[in-house]
C-alpha cells in the first residue's frame, strides 16, 4: 500500500515529452526550409506520366519465358529509365510474361524508344550493299559516319569516302555481283550455336544461296539477327540493304557507352569502349578491313537495322567506335536513349508493347485535390464526433490529429527530397487512415480513464493509473497496423506499396503523439479546477462518465470499514457496547415483526 503511494505521489514532468515533441516538429520544419521544398514528391499517378505495357517472348518465337529472364529485363529496363535523372520511375513484371514501365514526367516516344529496343549490338563486315531508289525523291549524299572519336587518334580513321553519287550512307562500289543462281530463298537458322564463331567470323564468304537470298531480300522483310549467322538487313532509314556476315564484335563486349558531341563536330555521337576481349577483335577486324579484305567496310547494327556503315582506314587498336546516326543523325535525346541501352546491355527477350497509357498533369493534379477534399471532410467528421462527445475536451482529440497531420506530411516532404520517395495517390488514402487512428488511441486512454473514476479513483488519479492500462492496449493496437502495414509493404506491388508504406509511417508517428503529446497534456489539464473537477462542459462531468458524483478522495470508499474496526477494537473498554449496538439494531422486535 506504502509503495503504491509513494508511486503515485512521485513528480510527473509532462512538460519534458512536450519539449521533446516540439523540438522534434521544429527540426522537420527547419529541415523543409534548408531543402526548399514545402510539398512532397508526386507519384505518377498525381503529376503526370507515361505507363508502358511489355510482353515478353522468347527471342526465338517459341516457348516459355524463363523467370530468370524476365527478371534480368525487368532490371535492364529499370537501369534504362533510372538513367532518365527522374524520379519515382517504376518498373515491375506481373503474369509470368508482363513487364510494366512506369515513369513520370517523360513523352510517350522517348520513353517507347527507351523501352522498346532490345538493343542487340552487334559489329558485323559488309560483303554487298545495294541502295534502294526511293522514287520523287532526290536522296542526299550521306552524313560521315565513323567508328571513332572525332580526335587524331587511330580511332578516329575509320571514315566512309566521300561520294558524289546518290548512294545512301555513302555505300562503297559493290563488287560484280555473281550472276544470280535460280536458288529459292533459304532462311538462315534463328537459334545461334549452330553457325560461324565469332572469332573466325572474318573467315566467312557468302556463297550462293546467300546470294540469292540477298537478291530476293526486300526492307519490310522480317529480320532474323542471329550472332552467328549472316544477315541480311536494311538502314533505319530504308534506303538501303546490306548483306553482312556473322558478328565480329558483340555488342556484349561494350564495356561503356556514352553520348555527346565530339570537338570540332557538330552531330551528337555515341562513344563504346570495349572491353579487352572485344578490344582485341575489333582491332583485328579493322586490320584486316583496312587492308579491304573482304570490303572496307564495317556496320554497326542495332536491333536488326544498319545504324552506321563506315570505312575502315586504319587499325583501331584501342577498343574505340562510335555510332554517328547515319544520314538522319541524332538528337541529343535519341543519342543519350542509345548510349544508356548500349551502356547496361541487351535485353534477353523480345519485348512487344501492348499498351500505352498517359497520364496528364491535370487529371493528377484533379485527382490529388479530389483525395484531399475527401481527406478533409472525413478528418472533419471525426472532430465533429469528438466534440459531440468530449465536449471541451475534445480540443485534445483535434490538436493529436494536427499535429500527426505535421509530422505525417513534413516526412513525406523530406524522405521524397532524401530518399526519392514519391507519394502517389494509395498513399494519400494511406497518410489519412494513419493520421485518423490517431482518435482512436486517445478514445481508448479516455474511456480507461472514466473505467477508473467508476471504481472510485479521482480524476487525477484516474488519468495516471488509465494511462498505465491503456498504455498496453494502445501498443498491441498499433504494432498490429505497424505489422499489417509491413506485410502488405512486402507482398505487395506498385502503387499498393505506397499505402503500406505511408500507413506504416503514419503508425509510428501516432505512437510519438500519443506518449508525448496526448499524455502529457492529459496529466495539465487534469491539475486545472475546470477538468479535475469535472465541472460542466468539461467532458469529465459525473453524467458523461456515468456516476452519480465524481469521488472526492483518493482513498477508496472500501477503505473506510477496516479504518473503523481499528478504532472500534482499540479499547476494550468500548467494545461491547460498540458490538452489541448493530446486533440490536438489526435484530427486528415482535412489535416490528
Amino acid at each position: 500500500m506504502a509503495s503504491t503511494n509513494r508511486r503515485s505521489s512521485h513528480p510527473v514532468h509532462p512538460w519534458r515529452p512536450l519539449l521533446a515533441l516540439f523540438v522534434a516538429i521544429a527540426a522537420m520544419v527547419g529541415g523543409m526550409a534548408a531543402s526548399g521544398s514545402w510539398v512532397p514528391k508526386l507519384g505518377l499517378d498525381l503529376r503526370g506520366g507515361t505507363t508502358i505495357t511489355l510482353t515478353a517472348s522468347n527471342s526465338t518465337g517459341g516457348g516459355q519465358v524463363d523467370k530468370a529472364s524476365l527478371e534480368q529485363a525487368r532490371t535492364i529496363l529499370q537501369q534504362r529509365v533510372d538513367s532518365l535523372g527522374v524520379g519515382e520511375s517504376e518498373v515491375t513484371t506481373a503474369n509470368n510474361n508482363q513487364i510494366t514501365v512506369s515513369v513520370p514526367n517523360v513523352s510517350q516516344d522517348r520513353l517507347r524508344d527507351m523501352v522498346g529496343q532490345t538493343a542487340l549490338l552487334n559489329f558485323r563486315v559488309v560483303y554487298y550493299a545495294e541502295p534502294i531508289a526511293v522514287p520523287a525523291a532526290t536522296p542526299s549524299p550521306g552524313a560521315t559516319p565513323q567508328a571513332g572519336s572525332g580526335s587524331t587518334a587511330p580511332q578516329a580513321s575509320v571514315v566512309p569516302q566521300a561520294s558524289t553519287t546518290p548512294k545512301a550512307n555513302n555505300l562503297p562500289t559493290a563488287p560484280a555481283a555473281p550472276a544470280k543462281p535460280s536458288v529459292a530463298p533459304s532462311p538462315y537458322p534463328s537459334v545461334a550455336g549452330k553457325g560461324v564463331p565469332q572469332d573466325k567470323a572474318l573467315t566467312w564468304q557468302p556463297d550462293q544461296q546467300a546470294v540469292a537470298n540477298f537478291a530476293a531480300y526486300h526492307c519490310g522483310d522480317p529480320v532474323n539477327d542471329v550472332a552467328d549467322q549472316p544477315l541480311m538487313t536494311c538502314d533505319r532509314e530504308g534506303t538501303a540493304k546490306y548483306l553482312l556476315g556473322p558478328t565480329v564484335v558483340s555488342g556484349q563486349q561494350v564495356q561503356t557507352a556514352s553520348a555527346g558531341i565530339p570537338q570540332g563536330q557538330l552531330q551528337w555521337v555515341v562513344t563504346m569502349d570495349f572491353n579487352s576481349e572485344g578490344a582485341r577483335l575489333f582491332a583485328d577486324a579493322t586490320a584486316q578491313l583496312a587492308q579491304g579484305v573482304p570490303t572496307k567496310q564495317f556496320a554497326i547494327v542495332l536491333d536488326g537495322r544498319v545504324v552506321s556503315a563506315p570505312q575502315v582506314n586504319e587499325v583501331i587498336p584501342n577498343g574505340r567506335a562510335q555510332i554517328d546516326g547515319g544520314s538522319q543523325g541524332f538528337t541529343q535525346e535519341s543519342a543519350q536513349s542509345l548510349a544508356s541501352v548500349l551502356k547496361y546491355g541487351a535485353l534477353p527477350l523480345a519485348l512487344t508493347i501492348d499498351s500505352v497509357d498517359t497520364v496528364s498533369p491535370v487529371l493528377g493534379g484533379e485527382q490529388l485535390r479530389g483525395a484531399l477534399i475527401a481527406g478533409l471532410l472525413g478528418l472533419i467528421l471525426v472532430a465533429a464526433f469528438a466534440v459531440a462527445m468530449y465536449r471541451t475536451l475534445s480540443w485534445i482529440v483535434i490538436a493529436t490529429i494536427a499535429l500527426a497531420a505535421v509530422m505525417t506530411y513534413s516526412l513525406m516532404v523530406l524522405l521524397g527530397q532524401g530518399l526519392g520517395v514519391a507519394t502517389n495517390l494509395p498513399g494519400v488514402a494511406g497518410a489519412i487512415v494513419g493520421i485518423g487512428v490517431t482518435a482512436d488511441s486517445f478514445i481508448i486512454f479516455f474511456e480507461r480513464i472514466k473505467d477508473e473514476v467508476r471504481s472510485g479513483r479521482t480524476i487525477r488519479s484516474a488519468v495516471e493509473s488509465g494511462w498505465e492500462k491503456a498504455r498496453g492496449t494502445i501498443l498491441i493496437s498499433d504494432g498490429v497496423q505497424l505489422l499489417s502495414a509491413l506485410v502488405l509493404f512486402i507482398l505487395s506491388i506498385g502503387a499498393v506499396r505506397g499505402f503500406a508504406f505511408i500507413l506504416g509511417l503514419a503508425t509510428i508517428i501516432d505512437l510519438v503523439v500519443t506518449f508525448l503529446f496526448t499524455k502529457p497534456v492529459m496529466t495539465l489539464l487534469m491539475r486545472t479546477r475546470y477538468f479535475g473537477e469535472g465541472r460542466r462542459g468539461s467532458g469529465l462531468e459525473p453524467a458523461s462518465i456515468g456516476v452519480e458524483r465524481l469521488p472526492t478522495s483518493r482513498r477508496r470508499p472500501r477503505d473506510a470499514a477496516p479504518a473503523t474496526s481499528r478504532v472500534a477494537t482499540s479499547s476494550p473498554v468500548a467494545s461491547a457496547p460498540v458490538a452489541s449496538a448493530p446486533v440490536t439494531n438489526s435484530v427486528p422486535t415482535t412489535e416490528e415483526a
